[in-house]
């Protein structure tokens, strides 16, 4: 069999990924604060000395485009939205810490401050606890604060800081649950200089139009590399019939 399947067939199989990404990409274009993902691929040539001019492609690295996304304007008072560069921490039931640009924020049955998921916000000192029966806001510094529903109306008490945090983003890695870790597990410091907007929701950075594009052009990149495999077989048919006539 001619060597030209195993070089088509890695060049196919690495453009599955890469629609595969395109694919989820496109899947989360209205999911609230999404980074749009990129599968890089790198040419590695065959050690030949007969065969110089091929080349395997493989997957280098999961590229996360970090580029912020679009603020949408909800006035809801649970909702937040990092404003530039930073992520808001949350206690993961494991114990650890994961960081993500959800700030789709509900409280608990039992009165915790959480995302739509069930995860517990990260305090300045753990998850935060909101009494019932009040009124919530949440600061530009993410100051957590409450004012009676009824009584003493005019009280306003702090009940935490939610845990803002920007670490480098060659440090940070996805999960397969969708939120960012360190690299190597860790916690990030807090960094006061991240800012909330509330009442507002980042929307995902992912771009339709060009997530379309790339998979209408890696459609086709496939379709190249399956003709590839079939002129092999056509070749291996010709050179077995030239073989038995013989």
């Amino acid at each position: 069999m001619d060597k030209l399947i195993y070089t088509a067939m890695s060049g196919a199989k690495s453009l599955f990924d890469r629609q595969a990404a395109v694919a989820h990409n496109l899947a989360n274009a209205t999911s609230t604060g999404y980074r749009a993902e990129e599968n890089r691929l790198r040419a590695v040539p065959v050690r030949s000395d007969a065969l110089p001019t091929r080349v395997f492609a493989i997957d280098a690295s999961v590229a996360i485009d970090f580029s912020p996304g679009p603020l949408m304007q909800t006035g809801r008072s649970l909702d937040v939205a990092v404003q530039g560069q930073g992520w808001i921490a949350l206690a993961m039931p494991d114990g650890t810490e994961a960081y993500t640009r959800n700030g789709n924020l509900e409280v608990s049955v039992n009165g915790l401050l959480q995302t739509r998921n069930g995860i517990p916000v990260q305090g300045d000192g753990g998850p935060i606890s909101i009494p019932p029966d009040n009124a919530i806001t949440i600061g530009n510094d993410g100051i957590v604060s409450i004012k009676q529903s009824s009584g003493a109306q005019n009280v306003v008490s702090q009940v935490g800081t939610i845990k803002l945090v920007n670490p480098p983003e060659a440090d940070l890695v996805r999960g397969p649950d969708g939120h960012f870790r360190l690299r190597g597990g860790g916690t990030a410091e807090v960094d006061p200089n991240v800012q909330l907007a509330g009442g507002f929701l980042e929307g995902s950075n992912v771009n339709a139009v060009d997530q379309m594009v790339s998979m209408i052009s890696l459609a086709r990149q496939f379709d190249a590399q399956m003709r590839l495999l079939s002129h092999a077989e056509q070749n291996d048919r010709a050179a077995a019939q030239l073989l038995a006539t013989r």
